[in-house]
């Protein structure tokens, strides 16, 4: 398995910087930011700054969009980094929900989507692509390589990972949802004549390593990470406007937990103290992220590798940052590297 490190980019940009550079040294093989513009700096510029920085680190956006940037910019954003760090980039992308939404605008279709992730690989690996009817070429792109991986939920955007991604990337780790979940891409991937296996899994959800499993290092922990029920809950709003609560297409697990949300601000976005969160559950929390000592981490981080995960992505966004990247690099990662 391998390990991933997920942060906002809020300046400075040097800490982000220097929290890539402490988790490559602990073990982890990938850096990941998320990107959207208005709310934080851009991903782009300071990624560049973090391969400078960093000797075998992947890095990339979790999760850019096809709205916020022309695809042609974001391809070749890419294929600059790739041509001046060495093919060490992931291109993570969804339908763009922040980003989206902050600026005024709605997310992206799955059709748009889908056409974005063809164009962008094309684009970046030097092939021809259309981009709004006109054909296009980076011509000075030499060997270029970029796995385009897929953020999803919902059983059309499950789908459309395994038809078009090399990637999917499941934002909450609950091993009843991953299972689900990752066996929908993998049937999507094989009747589309794929190789199902060839579709990456990266898992990406909050960690919190606490001291013990006493209720007040728990309590604590929960508190920290309770924001991450609230962001997922924004996607399955609107896996409920399309699908309902019990249409059978998306597991009751997943959507009943948002039956007392009321709205969201995304000032408060991803961030520890969202006072938006209080309705997520005390079990959401301990479904969706990893919390307790480092041996709790392991044991659930074995059932998510058994069920065909490939990465676990920390999202560090909490009290203890550089706390969980030494605890991972200390305990985490060797029993599962």
């Amino acid at each position: 398995m391998d390990f991933g490190l997920v942060l906002q980019t809020d300046p400075p940009a040097a800490e982000v910087v220097a929290l890539m550079r402490r988790a490559e040294d602990a073990g982890f093989r990938y850096g990941w930011t998320f990107d959207s513009a208005v709310l934080w700096q851009e991903p782009f510029v300071i990624h560049s700054q973090i391969l400078a920085r960093t000797d075998r680190l992947r890095v990339g956006p979790m999760v850019t969009n096809p709205g916020t940037r022309t695809w042609e910019v974001t391809a070749s954003t890419f294929a600059t980094l790739n041509e001046m760090f060495g093919n060490r980039t992931v291109c993570g992308i969804g339908r763009g929900d922040s980003a989206m939404r902050v600026a005024g605008r709605r997310p992206d279709s799955l059709a748009r989507l889908g056409e974005a992730i063809g164009v962008i690989r094309d684009l970046a690996e030097g092939r021809e692509a259309v981009v709004g009817g006109a054909a296009m070429r980076l011509p000075w792109v030499r060997n270029g390589q970029l796995p385009v991986w897929m953020a999803a939920y919902g059983p059309k955007a499950l789908a459309l990972a395994g038809q078009r991604a090399d990637g999917f990337i499941l934002q909450l780790a609950d091993v009843f949802l991953t299972e689900w979940m990752v066996r929908a891409v993998r049937t999507a991937a094989a009747e589309a004549g794929r190789d199902p296996a060839a579709v990456t899994v990266c898992v990406a959800a909050p960690a919190y390593v606490t001291a013990d499993d006493s209720p007040a290092a728990l309590a604590h922990a929960r508190e920290q990470c309770r924001w991450f029920g609230g962001m997922v809950g924004n996607h399955v709003a609107d896996l409920v406007a399309r699908y309902g609560t019990r249409s059978g297409l998306v597991p009751e697990e997943l959507t009943a937990y948002i039956a007392r949300r009321r709205g969201y601000d995304y000032r408060h976005h991803g961030r520890s103290g969202n006072p938006d969160t209080g309705f997520v559950p005390d079990g959401i929390v301990d479904r969706f992220c990893l919390i307790g000592p480092p041996e709790a981490h392991v044991a659930k981080l074995r059932r998510l590798r058994a069920l065909g995960v490939d990465q676990f992505a920390v999202y560090a966004m909490h009290d203890a940052r550089r706390g969980v990247v030494d605890a991972y690099g200390a305990h985490v990662i060797p029993a599962l590297a």
